[in-house]
């Protein structure tokens, strides 16, 4: 049995999807970026959130399943130039800080919700394009699904590099992982490394990039709370961020689907036809 209440926080209006039977569930806050601010499965929250960032709305929220669109990562001094006109972008671009719309929830045989974003006048004095960007959150007994459609309402190629900036909750910051990925490049001295040494990031500032996985799949445990956690991604996203503060209880582990900056590099970008969509999906079950 599955419902979906609406509730209001101290600003926002929150969408909680329940799986009864499995006591699982989904909080969304499509006004704070669409955000995911709460999974949790079989009673246990899997998800960080700092709840003082996620009120601020001057402030990036740390937590939750920040959505990364339609950029993922930096830029170089915050600007790029397309088409011989510079254009200045937040780190990770503005989805994450502008109101989604809620267009349709269903809780037959699940609980979904879906949101939408598009263009306006603000998104397109930082990337020139008309767009839609649609979001189906669906949870069915201990797995999210994020089904995503990012269709281009241009006249031109429009180009995207997508990704998701999910914390996990755990103060370990070396985790096994379970990836096919053979190197990594370690963007605390931008050297590449292997991956058969491990991924700690115990004292570690900066991310660590999983260069070379073919597989779209990767797997780790939260040992405080007993739960493996596996992440299986469409063919888009290329690469896995690893990334943590320090004396904060969460490790990121983030599908993108280029690197940073490529927007200035544009050896990786994907570009959506005129009228054209785009169509990929990220799921997290819990074990």
């Amino acid at each position: 049995m599955y419902e979906i209440l609406k509730e209001k926080d101290e600003q926002f209006t929150i969408y909680h999807l329940k799986d009864l039977e499995s006591n699982s569930w989904v909080k969304v806050a499509p006004e704070r970026g669409g955000i995911i601010t709460s999974f949790g499965v079989h009673g246990v929250e899997t998800l960080f959130l700092n709840k003082k960032t996620f009120l601020d709305e001057n402030a990036n929220v740390r937590g939750g399943i920040p959505i990364l669109f339609p950029i993922s990562g930096q830029l170089h001094d915050g600007q790029y130039e397309w088409e011989g006109t510079v254009y200045n972008m937040k780190n990770h671009g503005f989805a994450r800080n502008l109101p989604w719309e809620v267009i349709d929830t269903n809780t037959e045989d699940q609980a979904s919700i879906t949101i939408r974003l598009t263009s306006n006048e603000e998104t397109k004095s930082a990337y020139p394009f008309e767009f839609e960007v649609i979001y189906t959150y669906i949870l069915k007994d201990n797995e999210l699904q994020i089904l995503q459609e990012y269709v281009n309402k241009s006249d031109v190629q429009m180009p995207i590099y997508a990704g998701f900036h999910p914390y996990f909750k755990t103060s370990d910051k070396n985790l096994d992982y379970e990836t096919d990925a053979k190197t990594y490049r370690d963007d605390n001295d931008d050297v590449v490394k292997s991956v058969s040494n491990g991924l700690d990031l115990t004292d570690k500032k900066e991310s660590f990039v999983l260069l070379d996985a073919e597989e779209k799949k990767i797997a780790f445990s939260l040992p405080e709370i007993n739960k493996k956690v596996t992440i299986n991604y469409g063919e888009e996203f290329e690469y896995v961020y690893l990334w943590t503060e320090q004396g904060q209880d969460f490790m990121c582990v983030e599908p993108w689907m280029a690197q940073t900056d490529e927007m200035n590099r544009k050896e990786e970008l994907y570009s959506i036809g005129k009228g054209e969509s785009l169509k990929t999906f990220l799921n997290v079950s819990v074990q």
